[in-house]
């Protein structure tokens, strides 16, 4: 089964000098990645953190993991982060020297930078340097919160330059059918219409049903437009979409991978028409999204039925790839342990 999303930077619009993006009506990325590791590097390297007499200097960033994305959407930045980052400090008093690592495991977009953990560990322990730790457990997590803070807010502000650009008057502002701004180069992968030549299947195709329940933190009107709202389908999907949310409405996600219609709609059940264009020509299986909003959370049941049976395990990895997991990163509806 051919990818939903292929994988492919086809799905994600670039940066076009020439404005195609009219209005930033499209869904951009930009990868900060490597801006980030040299940027929290610059930062904190030979910093120096004070307290109660006591000067450590920051002498290495031993280790910086993880990954950050600036988006554009309709002129809306939208930033996804998440670092490991450890540091080496060192404290010359006078003959002895102490030296330790503070340790940041856990700072992304989901967590104010306040709630960072931050972990001060002493590489051997004597009477002086547990003076030094618990100062910078005390005063110096402040300090090192403040230097995270600035790298939040130049991946924000510096980062993104020319990410937003200049809006196109002559743009419709009644379109409905949102497409990726694919450049001249990538048109020949256009997004295919679905057809229905009324052909014959030759074989009798076995299928099976899939079954998945995913909890979202959002209200169920929430999940309910991000399934029928043009401008959130092309967020979470990062590619051209076609949607008309109503009944008998089509729809195509990942440049015509995934198409269909709508059969029934509704806030709280959502059934679909649905199928793979990899699967045999004409055959089509039903969808029921049953959206069921809770005390704090809403509880989201599918059932697919007639799916392929060689394409059971697939489709449901597809499911949690290119549906639950992009759904929850982007709108922040974030992940139940």
């Amino acid at each position: 089964m051919a990818k939903w999303g292929e994988g492919d930077p086809r799905w994600i619009v670039e940066e076009r000098p020439d404005a195609t993006n009219v209005n930033n009506w499209h869904w951009t990325e930009k990868n900060a990645n490597a801006w980030s590791q040299d940027k929290i590097k610059e930062i904190f390297t030979d910093s120096v953190i004070e307290g109660d007499g006591y000067k450590c200097k920051i002498t290495e960033v031993e280790k910086c993991e993880g990954e950050a994305v600036a988006n554009n959407r309709k002129g809306k930045l939208i930033f996804f982060y998440d670092w490991s980052i450890i540091l080496k400090w060192k404290l010359q008093n006078g003959k002895e020297t102490i030296e330790g690592k503070i340790n940041i495991p856990n700072m992304s977009e989901e967590n104010d930078i306040s709630e960072v953990d931050v972990e001060i560990t002493l590489k051997d322990s004597t009477d002086e340097g547990e003076k030094v730790k618990h100062i910078l457990h005390t005063k110096g997590k402040a300090t090192v919160r403040e230097k995270l803070k600035k790298y939040v807010t130049s991946l924000k502000e510096d980062f993104t330059t020319g990410m937003i650009l200049p809006k196109k008057d002559s743009t419709n502002k009644n379109m409905t059918n949102i497409t990726s701004g694919f450049n001249a180069k990538m048109q020949i992968n256009k997004t295919v219409e679905p057809t229905n030549n009324n052909q014959t299947i030759g074989c009798k195709i076995v299928t099976t049903t899939i079954k998945q329940q995913q909890k979202f933190m959002c209200r169920g009107k929430d999940f309910y437009n991000v399934m029928t709202t043009p401008e959130m389908a092309i967020a979470f999907t990062r590619g051209a979409v076609k949607l008309q949310a109503e009944k008998n409405g089509k729809f195509e996600f990942f440049g015509g991978n995934i198409y269909g219609e709508f059969i029934e709609i509704s806030p709280t059940k959502i059934v679909q028409k649905w199928r793979s264009k990899s699967w045999p020509s004409g055959h089509f299986s039903e969808v029921v999204f049953n959206i069921a909003e809770k005390k704090d959370h809403t509880e989201v049941n599918l059932l697919q039925t007639g799916v392929p049976e060689s394409e059971e395990e697939s489709t449901k990895q597809n499911w949690e790839r290119y549906y639950w997991d992009p759904i929850k990163r982007t709108f922040g509806f974030g992940f139940f342990m």
